[in-house]
Formats: structure tokens, C-alpha cells, sequence
């Protein structure tokens, strides 16, 4: 058993759903002391995160957010995303090696690429180029293609591939920085949770840091271990790059989202910009707006 699920033992135990649903009062008081924590350790949260990336480097940034290459689709979800901010916590700066995990449709390759470009460099740890799932295939078929049709945004991107078997996203200690953005669910659905961090643990170089960007479980519920919701919760998610190595070294509430109860008919799917469920109910979740998130920064120790 894994310490994340040993401690969920006790919480469902001592301060599991039963207790919590008998005794309403002690739900209250329990809500109040998690407020009262996360209002008292925003100043400690603040100091560790250090003091950004520099003017110079935030300029650069901006101008790339700003950029005519990305999807109007795309900057149209900064207002959930906080590139800057989320970057600027993580310390992400141009001549660093950075390797970003599962791109996906190249959102964040959109601002990655272009300002490491000339600079620094990107390796994107996407799936198996032989993949059988016709999804999947769909994906990098699409990937592949925004890549191509910009090269002079996105001409010095290093595409490697990332599975169970597959762990080589980087020269082993070459990385000065791993990114990952709401990945984590689905490593844990599958079951190779350990492999993904052990490989972004073996690619990084000591002292290189890890961000993590994850749709954050409510932690006065269950921890479902294959994460089927979409959610994860948040002391999960620090037990298991704490597994693989890794020290915690901040935490951010740049990505909180207090209107997401979390408890939604098709997880977190139901939210934008999914929208699982269409038109049923389409006002209240894009009211709510997209989901309630953990930002978390790791150091892999120095030797």
C-alpha cells in the first residue's frame, strides 16, 4: 500500500463520508480549518515560488502569448490557463531544456516553442508514433501537422515518444525543467502512474525542477485510484512524485477554481471546454467555467 493510500485509509476511517455526512457541524469545522490553512500559508507559498522570471524574460513571454500564430480558440482559454502566471511560478525561462509531457493538440507547445526557440530547447514527449488506438493516431496525425505547417515557430521541437515501454522523452540528465499539464489522471486510469514520473525524474538533471498542473480532487472524498472523474487529489499527486524522488517545493493557487464542486455527472468532462454533456445544462457549467486545478512545483535533488 502506498503512503497516498494509507493516508486516505485513515481520513475514510476517522474522517471518512459517514462521519462527515452524521455529523454536519464537523464538515463545517473541517471546511474552516482547510480555509484558515490555505489563507495562512499563501504568504509561504508566495516566497517559495522566488521571484518569477525576470523582466526581460515576462516581455518575451507576453509577446509570445500575444503571438499571430496561436488558435484564437486557444488564447481564448488563457483566462482559465494562466500561461503567464503558471510559467512564471514554475520559472520557466528561454534558455532552459525543457520537455513538455503529452502535448496533446499543442497548447502549451503554442508558447513553449516559440520562446525557447533559438535559445533553449523542447523536447515534446508525445505517444508512440506505432500507436494502435485510432485516437491516439488521430492526435499526432494533428500534432505532426501543426508542427509542419509552422516552422519557423515550431522548427526546432525534438517530438519523442513516451508509453509504458517507452521512457527515452530526453538525454537521461539533460532537462533543466519537465512540464506537465492534466496528465496525471490519466497515467493513474491506466496504471503506469510510476513509470511516467520515474522517466521525467530520469530526464531531468539535479537541481531541475518539475511542474505539474492537475484537475484537483476534493479531498473530503474517496480517492479513486485509477482517477476515473478526471480529478485527483492533491496529496496524491505530491505521494507519488515524493515516490519517484522528487521534493516538494511550492504550491500555487494560481489554477484554483472555488466555483468547481468537483462532483459533476460526467466528471470533469462536464465542464468547458469539454462539455460532455452539450446542451443539457450548458449555462450553469460555463458559468462555472473550467476546473478547479493544483499547480505544483518539484526540485529533483542535487547529487
Amino acid at each position: 500500500m502506498l503512503k497516498w493510500q494509507k493516508l486516505a485509509w485513515v481520513k475514510q476511517n476517522y474522517f471518512g463520508e459517514n462521519v462527515l455526512k452524521e455529523f454536519p457541524a464537523f464538515r463545517l469545522f473541517l471546511r474552516t480549518i482547510m480555509l484558515a490553512m490555505t489563507l495562512a500559508l499563501a504568504p509561504v507559498w508566495a516566497s517559495q515560488a522566488g521571484d518569477g522570471i525576470g523582466t526581460k524574460n515576462t516581455a518575451r513571454l507576453k509577446a509570445v502569448l500575444a503571438g499571430d500564430h496561436r488558435q484564437a480558440k486557444n488564447r481564448a482559454r488563457d483566462v482559465y490557463r494562466h500561461p503567464l502566471e503558471t510559467l512564471s511560478f514554475f520559472g520557466l525561462k528561454p534558455e532552459m531544456t525543457v520537455v513538455e509531457i503529452y502535448p496533446g493538440g499543442g497548447w502549451y507547445t503554442e508558447i513553449l516553442a516559440p520562446y525557447l526557440k533559438g535559445r533553449g530547447r523542447l523536447y515534446a514527449a508525445s505517444w508512440n508514433k506505432d500507436a494502435k488506438r485510432q485516437n491516439i493516431r488521430k492526435w499526432l496525425k494533428r500534432y505532426y501537422e501543426k508542427l509542419a505547417a509552422r516552422p519557423d515557430v515550431y522548427g526546432e521541437v525534438t517530438v519523442t515518444e513516451l508509453s509504458p515501454t517507452k521512457t527515452d522523452i530526453a538525454p537521461p540528465g539533460s532537462a533543466d525543467m519537465v512540464l506537465t499539464f492534466r496528465s496525471v489522471h490519466n497515467w493513474m486510469k491506466r496504471g503506469y502512474e510510476a513509470t511516467i514520473f520515474e522517466a521525467m525524474y530520469t530526464a531531468l538533471k539535479p537541481g531541475g525542477m518539475l511542474g505539474v498542473v492537475e484537475h484537483r480532487g476534493d479531498p473530503e472524498v474517496w480517492p479513486d485510484p485509477q482517477a476515473l472523474s478526471g480529478y485527483v487529489h492533491q496529496d496524491v499527486a505530491i505521494e507519488l512524485a515524493k515516490d519517484a524522488g522528487f521534493e516538494l517545493l511550492a504550491t500555487s493557487q494560481i489554477n484554483a477554481n472555488p466555483k468547481d464542486t468537483r462532483n459533476h455527472p460526467k466528471g470533469v468532462w462536464t465542464l468547458p471546454p469539454s462539455l460532455r454533456l452539450k446542451d443539457k445544462d450548458r449555462n450553469k457549467y460555463l458559468a462555472i467555467g473550467e476546473s478547479d486545478r493544483m499547480t505544483l512545483k518539484f526540485i529533483k535533488p542535487k547529487e
